[in-house]
Order: structure tokens, then sequence, then C-alpha cells
């Protein structure tokens, strides 16, 4: 199977798909994997070089199990099916996954009161096993919390995953499955005919019988595309901080807030890279590429952890960083059939959506199928590929003596704070779907997201990723 492009090139392409999906995230990857086991021609248009490149690149990476969702609500429903999907694919496609469990923890007698309530909601979404525990309870599972913890609600089967591996696994799969993936193109509109929509880009028009509206924060402005005004994307930055591996020790599973009016608020929790994350903050902003961190967003966490876990504040931090999450005035994700126009909308999906992504995709194909699309199963899929190790709790490749007596590259160390040898990096050069920059290549191996950020080792790096691309020809063209 050979590389697919970065340029976007449309060769080989059919001059009709049966199904193309707007937007590269991690929901538009699960649906294109999913599209991809039919008997059906499937495109992937993404405005960005690379796949998973905006929310899905920066959020908690938590892997929910939706126990705090509105009860009743589509997003409860499919958070509960997406849980158990993932977790039951994650293993097989290697997609680090830590079930650490999680705590809400009450600090004032307004959200101890609310912990039961939270429990019953719990149960109302399908989810027993959330345990009301008191405050010598609390301290005995979190030790280093600051003062003045009352009592929490324990969540066992929450866990820490890896977002950028999951949208990268799941597009791995639909390559291999025919998906043709073409990058760099944004979509500047969309015209239905009576058997197909000619769906213009920056790169040249693309038909499709079937149009899957994925684009994350520009779903809204995909959806007017199709003259529909049901609802307005409000970019939620969320910044966080990221404190060195040296303070993993501090925290033995997710610390959550009570839940208020306001949002979910504040959490601490391990990464499954081993470092210990604080954040996010919640503050609806206009521009919808702003990813900056702020001196007030980081003060005000500062403000929130010295009360959580004091001692984590004397840690080093490692990094910084805002994601953005496509809020909507409507409380529950916005997904809608269009069976006339052979159009589905995936809107507001929030900080959910990596949870609920493979349901997404299951979704999307009942939707098809309720339209009178009967969709044939591919027969002689090819096995899940398996993603490259980097999670912190499973082997890496510096650690595997037998592979390095094999090929000693997984030997040589490039970057030394995260362990990344060459032989890592020249497999994501050569990869199915490769980085295209180096923001691409850390996401695949870890390379350059060190306590040094980069400072020693990103000469060398950079040097590694313009060898590959100059092998690979520059821009080659798609082939799957």
């Amino acid at each position: 199977m050979s590389p697919v492009t970065w340029s976007g090139a449309m060769n080989g392409s059919p001059e009709v798909f049966d199904v193309v999906v707007i937007g590269g995230g991690i929901v538009g990857c699960a649906v294109a994997r999913e599209l991809t086991g039919f008997e059906l021609t499937v495109g992937l248009i993404e405005a960005r070089s690379d796949i998973g490149d905006v929310t899905s690149k920066a959020n908690t990476a938590i892997l929910h199990t939706g126990f705090d969702a509105t009860p009743g609500s589509l997003e409860s429903q499919l958070v509960r099916r997406g849980y158990e999907l993932l977790s039951a694919y994650a293993p097989t496609a290697g997609i680090p996954i830590e079930r650490t469990g999680a705590l809400l923890v009450a600090w004032t007698d307004e959200e101890l009161t609310t912990l039961p309530k939270l429990a019953d909601k719990a149960r109302q979404n399908g989810y027993e096993h959330a345990v009301l525990v008191d405050a010598q309870e609390v301290y005995r599972r979190e030790p280093r919390l600051g003062p003045g913890a009352l009592g929490g609600l324990a969540i066992p089967d929450e866990s820490i995953i890896c977002s950028w591996t999951s949208a990268l696994a799941y597009v791995t799969e639909a390559v291999g499955r025919g998906l043709h993936l073409l990058l760099d193109q944004r979509v500047t509109g969309l015209e239905v005919n009576d058997s197909v929509t000619k769906i213009q880009t920056t790169r040249g028009a693309v038909h499709a019988r079937w149009v899957i509206n994925a684009a994350g924060h520009g779903a809204d402005v995909i959806d007017r595309h199709l003259g529909y005004d049901r609802f307005t994307v409000v970019p939620r930055k969320g910044e966080l901080i990221v404190f060195d591996k040296l303070a993993r020790e501090l925290v033995n599973s997710i610390v959550l807030p009570v839940p208020s009016s306001l949002g979910k608020g504040v959490l601490v929790s391990p990464t499954i890279y081993g470092n210990v994350m604080l954040g996010p903050t919640s503050e609806n902003i206009i521009d919808r590429s702003d990813t900056s961190t702020t001196p007030a967003g980081l003060e005000f966490l500062f403000e929130k952890g010295v009360r959580i876990m004091p001692t984590l504040l004397t840690e080093e931090i490692t990094a910084t960083y805002a994601g953005l999450r496509a809020s909507t005035e409507h409380d529950d994700f916005v997904i809608d059939l269009d069976g006339q126009r052979r159009y589905i909308l995936l809107g507001g999906i929030r900080s959910t959506g990596l949870t609920a992504s493979m349901a997404l995709a299951e979704h999307v194909v009942e939707l098809m199928n309720n339209a009178g699309e009967m969709l044939a199963p591919r027969s002689g899929l090819p096995p899940v590929p398996r993603m490259p190790s980097i999670g912190q709790a499973t082997e890496r490749p510096f650690q595997d003596a037998p592979r390095i007596d094999l090929d000693a590259e997984y030997g040589r160390i490039v970057c030394f704070c995260e362990r990344v040898s060459r032989g890592e990096i020249r497999d994501a050069l050569e990869s199915v779907v490769p980085p295209t920059d180096l923001d691409g290549l850390r996401r695949r191996t870890r390379a350059l997201m060190g306590r040094c950020q980069g400072f020693y080792c990103a000469a060398e790096v950079e040097a590694l990723l313009d060898k590959g691309a100059s092998g690979r020809g520059g821009h080659p063209e798609e082939t799957s």
C-alpha cells in the first residue's frame, strides 16, 4: 500500500464518488473508515495538509463513559455506544489507552449535594458503576489533593487515550480499503443536481452522489452552502497546561470538578504520554483559528490548580496549548439527514466527538440505509493496521532489544526527551498517511514533544523530514 498524497492531487479519483466526506478530523476519519467497509467509492476532503489538524489534535483526550451526558439525548446514546466501540478497537489498532478512572471532587456543600444527582444521572445514561465516596476515600485515592475536599463520585471506567493515533488509525485503515484522501482542499461551494452534488474546492470540482458534512468548525458554513440556517458554530477556546513527566506520580486518575451551568470546569489528568494536564479554560471567541494561549487564561488555570492540587504547581511546565471546540446554540449534537439531496450533517460535535466518533460513523450508515441507500458490505477487507506505539504505558521501540537487533535504527535516538528513534521517524515518513510538517511528525512519533520542546533535536528532525519528502519526490500523486 503506497503512501497517499500530500498535495491532494486528484489523479486516479473516480469521476463521481459514491460518497464524499467533508472534514478530516476525528469524526470525518471515522466516517470514512466505516463507509469504506461497504461497496462504495469514498473521498475525504480536508482543507488542511494533514488529518486531525484542528480540534482533534488539541483536546483533553479522554475516553468518556457518558455518565454526565443529558439523558435521552442523541449525544448520550452515541457517546455510550462510541465508548464501547473505541474501547474494543483501540487494542487491535495499537491506539494507546489507559483506564485510569475518574474522580469528581466536591469542594463546597452545594457541590456535595450535587453528587448523588450526578450518580442518578449516570444510571439514567446506562452507566451503573458510579460510586459515591466520602472525603476520607477521596484522599485515599488522590492523597495530593489540596485541603478541603468534602466528598467525591468515582467513575472507574473513564480512560485516557491518544486522539492523534485514533484519527490516524481510522484514516490509515480507510486508505487500505480504497479511500481517496484529498488533502489541502477547502470547500468553497456545493451545487446539488438531480443525482450528483458538485463540490467546488480550491483545487477544482469534486462530484459525489452523497455528501457527509463533518467539517467541525466549518460545518455551519458548509450547511449554508445548501441553503440551511439552523445553527452557528461559536468556537470555544480551552487553554491547557502540560506538566513534566516528573509530575505523573502526583495523579492517580482523572480529577474532575463538579460541573456547573458554566461548564465542566477545570480538571487535572494524566496523559497517555506520561505527563499531567491542567485545564481547560472555557471562552467563546469569534476567530475560528485562534489557538493562542493568554496570560489571563493561564493565570485562571493556576488559580484553579492551587486549590485542586497545589503540589502540581511546583512542577516544571513542558508546554501550554489551546484547542477549539465547535460549540453551537444547541445542547445536543446537530445531526440531520436530507434524503432528497443525499446530504448528512454532523454538526455541533463538541469535546465528546472523540469518544462518539465510531458511533457517529455507524449512525451515518443507518441514516443512509433509512434513506434507501442499501449498503453492501465489502468482502475481503484487509486486516486492521497497527499504529506505532507512542503511549508511555506500552513498550516503545527504544526498549525493544530484539527489534533493535533486527534494525539498528530503532536504537538511534534523535529526540532524547521522548526517546524517539530514527527508525520511528523513518517509519512515519514512509507510512500510508505521512506527515507534511514538523507538527504532523510530532503527532505521529512524539518527537519535539518533550521538556526541551525541540531545542536540541529540531534541526535533525527537520532534516529527516526534508529528506523524507525529497525521497518521495516532493508531492507524490494519490494512490491507495
